[in-house]
Formats: structure tokens, sequence, C-alpha cells
């Protein structure tokens, strides 16, 4: 003889609201993690201050780097200026509204500015943008 339990059975069940709450916490985690992420994809260089700068990202943009003593790189490789001119004219042949951003360190030449500048129009972009930083760096003299 089968006798009935005193304890109903429980039926069992999925509880989502943790996994809900573990999700926010993740999504929040993401945004903020990506936010701190340095959008540079070049050398580190100083930037010159400029009251009005302000942050400009593009997936397909190109960013050139020239350091304190002249030298320009493109994808953290130092190139020189007829590779660079022929670097830009082949990106600009398969993008004709190809963006180019030059950040120069502070201490930079303006005649070595003015090189890549040319470099860069000879390659036939004429969507050029100079970067500048938008905080006044600590490390100044």
């Amino acid at each position: 003889m089968k006798l009935p339990s005193p304890v109903r059975p429980r039926k069992s069940r999925i509880v989502i609201i943790p996994l809900i709450d573990i999700m926010f916490f993740l999504l929040a985690s993401f945004m903020m993690v990506s936010l701190q992420m340095s959008r540079t994809a070049n050398i580190q260089v100083h930037l010159p201050e400029a009251s009005q700068a302000r942050r400009d990202f593009q997936p397909d943009m190109m960013q050139l780097a020239v350091d304190a003593r002249g030298a320009v790189w493109l994808a953290h490789k130092e190139i020189s200026l007829p590779e660079l001119t022929l670097a830009v004219s082949n990106r600009f042949k398969a993008n004709p509204h190809l963006p180019v951003f030059i950040s120069g360190d502070r201490d930079t030449l303006h005649g070595k500015m003015v090189g890549v500048y040319q470099a860069v129009r000879a390659g036939g972009v004429q969507e050029i943008s100079f970067m500048a930083s938008d905080t006044p760096d600590s490390d100044k003299p």
C-alpha cells in the first residue's frame, strides 16, 4: 500500500531574476571598460592643447603620428615620407573619403609637420585633421 507524503512535492522552476542582474552587471562593466579604452592606435605623443579640441573616432580613419624628432609613424611602424605618400594614395584609391588624422608631438618642429602634411596631400587626401589634447598636460615644462 502506497501512503501519500505529508509534504507536497515542489514543482521545479527556473529563476531568471538573478540571471538578469548578472547580465546588467556585465553590460555596465563592458560599457565602463569600453569608455576607458584608448582609441588612438599609434605611438604615444604629447599633443598640443587646443581650446576647441574634441574626440573624433572613425573606424576607417588613417592615423599618423610624428614624434618629437620628426619621425613619422603609421600603424606602429616608422615610415619615410615617400612611403607615406604611397601608402596614403593606395588607401585613398580604396576609399576616396579617407579621413587622415595627424598627431604631432608638441615638441615637433613646424617644418617636419608641413612635410607630413604635403606627403598626405600628394597622396590625394583632402580631409586632413590634426589631433590636439583638450586637457592640459601635467608634464609641461
